[in-house]
């Protein structure tokens, strides 16, 4: 369990099976616990079996227990959002009943009051057509789910991965948080960072903005401003284009193969706004021997003393 810490706050959520819930929320910085289990109900320590018979009253949810210094709760919110369907009244994806429904459970007014805001601004964002339907409700006693279910996917990854796949979970992520989302800010982009992000297109060697970058500071995502690369990590492959021996978030990135071109070779995108990045070769100087080749046209850089305006203060750690 969690050390005890004066500073630390906890956070409720459920959004359907428990298992594709932990993953998002325990890779983030300043999370020190998430645990799955079940609350909103009127059983005391309810069984598995029980919960999902609907016969408790109980949501399946996760409990995080976070550093609101580091990863503040309007964060949390906001990938919570980014995991569920909010508009379906019956459960999530493919499992269905009560106990798989989503609800936000507030430990606090300020919770209760971000809570609200940010349902109002998913329903007015344009993102979905139905109603949302995720309730918020007053946290309630929260049962710890029986050990097995517990961190499933450190456990259990190839079964959780199918999972989220065949549950359709993965599916509605890309097109609803990815394609829409992010309309807007596709609209800004420069041709060359249309043309490799939104095209599957590559930029010039050595005629790109970051192919030889000596400031420290992180990479983003164009579009979805989501964090990428380290500076700290990236090397002069000799090939013209920024180079990294690995992502500072494994769950931003996600691997294709490619075929065009007459050849075969690992694409490499963003997992958030589902763009274009590069390609992932493996012939780096790192003991992974990984060397992601990525289009400066698909980044952005902040430098390390802008990472606090910026709001990306929690990555000011990898600097130090």
């Amino acid at each position: 369990m969690a050390n005890s810490n004066d500073k630390y706050q906890k956070a409720t959520f459920a959004g359907g099976c428990f298992w594709c819930m932990v993953k998002p929320f325990d890779e983030q910085p300043g999370i020190i616990e998430v645990v799955s289990g079940y609350t909103g109900g009127t059983t005391v320590n309810p069984t598995y079996e029980e919960v999902c018979a609907d016969t408790t009253g109980h949501y399946e949810a996760v409990q995080i227990t976070y550093d609101p210094d580091v990863f503040p709760y309007e964060k949390l919110l906001e990938l919570f959002w980014q995991q569920i369907d909010p508009t379906d009244e019956g459960g999530q994806f493919y499992d269905r009943g009560h106990s798989y429904k989503t609800a936000i459970f507030y430990h606090s007014e300020e919770q209760r009051k971000h809570a609200e805001e940010s349902k109002q601004y998913i329903t007015n964002s344009g993102i979905f057509s139905k109603p949302i339907v995720t309730k918020i409700l007053p946290a309630k006693e929260f049962y710890p789910a029986e050990d097995y279910h517990q961190d499933y996917y450190k456990k259990k990854p190839e079964h959780y991965n199918r999972y989220r796949k065949s549950s359709g979970r993965d599916a509605f992520i890309r097109k609803h948080w990815a394609a829409k989302r992010f309309e807007e800010q596709k609209k800004k982009l420069t041709p060359m960072q249309y043309k490799v992000t939104q095209e599957n297109g590559t930029e010039p060697p050595f005629q790109n903005e970051f192919w030889n970058n000596a400031v420290e500071g992180i990479y983003v995502d164009i579009v979805s401003g989501k964090p990428l690369f380290s500076s700290k990590d990236q090397y002069d492959a000799g090939c013209g284009w920024p180079s990294f021996t690995k992502t500072i978030d494994e769950k931003e990135i996600v691997e294709e193969l490619d075929t065009s071109h007459g050849m075969i070779r690992t694409e490499v995108r963003s997992n958030t706004a589902d763009s274009h990045l590069g390609h992932l070769f493996y012939d780096g100087p790192g003991p992974n021997r990984l060397r992601y080749c990525i289009n400066s046209a698909a980044l952005r850089f902040i430098p390390k003393e802008d990472l606090e305006k910026e709001g990306y203060g929690e990555y000011k750690k990898l600097f130090k």
